[in-house]
């Protein structure tokens, strides 16, 4: 993860909401456009917002608001144009110092300029991957250091900002060259089956019988696949669900596969589950495979992994799994009712939600990394972002921003951006992960075959399922 722990310490939390500290000061010009209510600020005209965030002689930006306006302003402009804009009322700025006689405060001002561009490159790297945007922080640069020709301590500091930033932005090129290479290609929608395995082929249970060990190797891969997300990643889906605002910057953006590849490996998981469900002979074994994995879900629970928990209890619900009516009397189901329980939609999914509280209160108290692991169901927690951004109207009547629906979209990210930080405290297995990520997966239609070949259709409808997968696979021979 790049250096977001910067930004992201100690803000946003208790206390943390964009309220005006001590010693902060106060913007002056603009100020009038801006609303607060308990010294909180709620609203604003965007031209009050972005004059906000540039410091003066005698101000500076709380980093709340610095980290929230960077993250949303990109709903209303590109962030090139905003670093243009930033880069103009420096300038103003520093023309009303440079008459005056006292250098000190031309440094002070050209000091506290080149730290809210370091805070801006180190939370957001990546809005300065095109040349117009580097040309622009450069360019500001160049201005700022032209107060301190004597000892060059800001000069110094934009350089090792900017070699910073361009390593951040290189690794994250080279980590997004990496992810293309690793795509899956995509899944051939014919069977895969074979009816009857060789005895030699492996199963999960051949690789891993122990489920606590098999969901902490799960839990690695959720922490190292979500790492891979960055605040402006999940500003996107507000950006490009917005067809309404004419000023989202899509083009601007480079492509990013992060949301995608990791939507991708709850999909992958689940039908994992249901494949090596589905591609057992034995009915005994099957019931063993379906004990295992609810006891893997489990133990997925208890350590606070609710991603790989509601995936693994997907692939058990998914149709070929589910019809499986003689295996499932076998199971012992008393633990998959409480499973089930835990993801129960109703109510917007309350059970889940009030178990997520649970181990975010744990995580915030917790002295090990192995107490802070907390992994939501990412779905839901994209519709949560989603849904506020649509309940909520961007702007209000007065034509303010509204900037207290912005304080809560930036303090969910924020917090799920706090749990993607934390170290894996497991030892990793690669053999285990090596068969999770690579083993062959079933195509739906292969998963049915699977199925009705363990199982015989039981009704009407099975029955021309099967027969329809069958005068299929005729044509195909």
């Amino acid at each position: 993860m790049p250096q977001t722990s910067v930004v992201f310490s100690g803000i946003l939390g208790p206390g943390g909401s964009g309220q005006v500290q001590p010693g902060m000061g106060e913007r002056g010009s603009g100020a009038g456009d801006l609303i607060f209510q308990d010294g909180r600020l709620v609203s604003g005209s965007l031209e009050a917002l972005m004059e906000h965030l540039v410091p003066t002689v005698d101000y500076y930006p709380d980093r709340t608001f610095i980290f929230t306006f960077l993250l949303t302003s990109r709903v209303f402009m590109p962030p090139h144009d905003l670093l243009a804009r930033v880069g103009q009322i420096c300038l103003e700025q520093r023309q009303q110092l440079e008459p005056g006689p006292e250098k000190a405060k031309l440094k002070s001002f050209s000091a506290k300029i080149v730290q809210l561009l370091k805070e801006w490159t180190e939370a957001f790297p990546y809005d300065f991957q095109d040349e117009k945007a580097l040309g622009e922080l450069k360019a500001i640069a160049y201005r700022v250091t032209q107060c301190d020709e004597e000892n060059g301590t800001v000069k110094k500091a934009i350089t090792q900002m900017i070699q910073s930033l361009l390593l951040s932005l290189a690794a994250r090129s080279q980590l997004q060259e990496l992810r293309e290479k690793l795509r899956p290609p995509a899944v051939d929608k014919g069977p895969v089956l074979k009816a009857k395995p060789p005895a030699a082929q492996k199963d999960i249970l051949g690789v891993c019988c122990d489920p606590l060990v098999l969901a902490q190797q799960l839990t690695h891969i959720e922490l190292e696949r979500v790492s891979s997300i960055h605040p402006e990643d999940l500003m996107q889906i507000i950006s490009h669900t917005d067809s309404l605002d004419n000023h989202r910057c899509r083009g601007d953006v480079a492509k990013t596969y992060s949301l995608e590849a990791y939507d991708s490996w709850f999909n992958c998981l689940s039908m994992l589950v249901a494949t090596e469900v589905c591609r057992v002979v034995k009915k005994k074994h099957r019931t063993r495979m379906l004990e295992f994995f609810i006891d893997v879900a489990r133990e997925c629970f208890n350590i606070g992994n609710f991603n790989s928990m509601m995936a693994i209890i997907s692939g058990m619900n998914l149709s070929p799994v589910a019809r499986l009516k003689k295996t499932w009397s076998k199971v012992k189901t008393a633990k998959f009712d409480v499973l089930e329980h835990h993801m129960d939609p109703s109510s917007n999914f309350c059970n889940y939600r009030t178990a997520l509280q649970g181990a975010t209160q744990r995580s915030q108290t917790a002295n090990s990394s192995r107490e802070k692991i907390v992994i939501p169901v990412f779905n839901l927690f994209v519709k949560d972002i989603y849904f506020l951004h649509k309940i909520h109207t961007n702007h209000l009547p007065n034509g303010h921003i509204n900037f207290k629906k912005f304080w809560e979209i930036s303090r969910q990210i924020h917090e799920f951006m706090t749990w993607t930080q934390v170290e894996c405290p497991f030892e990793k297995d690669k053999k285990i992960q090596s068969y999770l990520l690579t083993a062959p997966i079933y195509s739906e239609e292969a998963l049915f075959i699977a199925s009705f070949e363990s199982e015989g259709p039981e009704n009407h409808m099975e029955k021309d399922s099967w027969k329809a997968l069958r005068t299929t696979l005729l044509h195909r021979a």
